[in-house]
C-alpha cells in the first residue's frame, strides 16, 4: 500500500485513511511504502499490523548506506524499488549492490513490474539473475500488458526465488494460471491502494477459479510467510501480506 500524497494521480492516503481502510476491509495487516521513508515508518508505527518497506533509489547519493541503516535499525522489513518513477535500470551496478546486501540479510525486495523502459519483466530478471537466493516480488506481475503478464509468469516459473503480486493486473484468470505454473506459495494478493480499490483486487482473486484453500493462501498466508517468516501461515488463513487481506471465513462471511 502506498501512503502519502500523489498529485500526479490525484490520490492520497494518510494515517487516518489507512486505519479506516483497514477497519472497513478487515485487514489484519499489510506493508506500506513511500519515497519519504520517514513518512512510511511513522504511519506504520501508528497503525497496528502495518510494516514499512524502505523505498530505495539508486540515483540518490548514499542510497545504499541509508537503506542498509534503515534495514538494520528497523522497523523496515524489506525494500521497495520503483525503477520506472526513479529512472534507473534494475540491472545497474548500484542496484546489484543492494541485491547482494539483501541476500546477506535474507530480506525481500518488491519491484514495480510492467512498464518500459525500466520495469519490463526481462529487465528485472537481468538485474536479479546473479542472486538466486534473493526473494524478488514482481509487483503487478506485468501490469496491464498481456505480453508482460505472460513474461512475468514465465520468469517466476523458471526462477524459484521470484514471486508474483496481483494488484493492477486486470486478468483474473492469470492469477489461477500463475498459481498452477509457479506454485501455490509464490503468488501474493496486493491492493496498491490508493491507486486501486481493495474490493476490486480482492474479488479478482476470489473469482480467479482457484479452490478456497488456494484463495486463502494468495489473499493472506503467502505474504505473511514471505515478509514475516511465519511458517504457521501456510494454510492457516494468516494475514500480514503485501497490501494484506484476510482469507474467507466460514459461516457465510467473506472475511473483509
Amino acid at each position: 500500500m502506498h501512503v502519502g500524497d500523489f498529485p500526479l494521480f490525484n490520490v492520497s492516503l494518510d494515517r487516518d485513511g489507512l486505519a479506516a481502510l483497514m477497519r472497513e476491509h478487515d485487514y489484519d495487516g499489510g506493508v506500506v511504502f513511500h519515497p519519504d521513508n520517514d513518512l512510511a515508518a511513522d504511519v506504520a508505527a501508528q497503525v497496528p499490523g502495518v510494516h514499512p518497506l524502505v523505498w530505495a533509489n539508486p540515483r540518490i547519493p548514499g542510497f545504499l548506506e541509508d537503506t542498509l541503516r534503515r534495514l538494520d535499525d528497523g522497523p523496515f522489513i524489506g525494500v521497495k524499488l520503483h525503477p520506472l518513477l526513479d529512472g534507473y535500470h534494475p540491472a545497474e551496478p548500484a542496484a546489484r549492490e543492494l541485491y547482494a546486501a539483501l541476500v546477506e540479510r535474507d530480506l525481500p525486495v518488491l519491484i514495480h513490474c510492467g512498464h518500459p523502459i525500466f520495469t519490463l519483466p526481462w529487465s528485472i530478471e537481468e538485474g536479479v539473475a546473479p542472486y538466486p537466493e534473493l526473494r524478488v516480488i514482481l509487483g503487478h506481475m506485468g501490469h496491464g500488458n498481456i505480453v508482460y503478464i505472460n513474461a512475468a509468469i514465465d520468469i517466476a516459473a523458471r526462477r524459484p526465488n521470484v514471486y508474483l503480486e496481483t494488484s493492477g493486473m486486470p486478468m483474473h484468470t492469470k492469477i489461477r494460471e500463475a498459481v498452477e505454473r509457479v506454485g501455490p506459495e509464490r503468488v501474493l494478493y496486493g491492493s496498491d491502494v490508493p491507486f486501486h480499490h481493495p474490493l476490486v483486487e480482492i474479488d479478482k482473486v476470489r473469482v480467479s477459479g482457484l479452490p478456497p484453500d488456494l484463495v486463502e493462501r494468495v489473499l493472506g498466508a503467502n505474504a505473511r510467510r514471505l515478509f514475516l517468516g511465519d511458517e504457521d501461515a501456510r494454510g492457516h488463513g494468516a494475514t500480514g501480506e503485501v497490501d494484506g487481506e484476510p482469507p474467507p471465513r466460514e459461516g457465510g462471511g467473506d472475511g473483509r
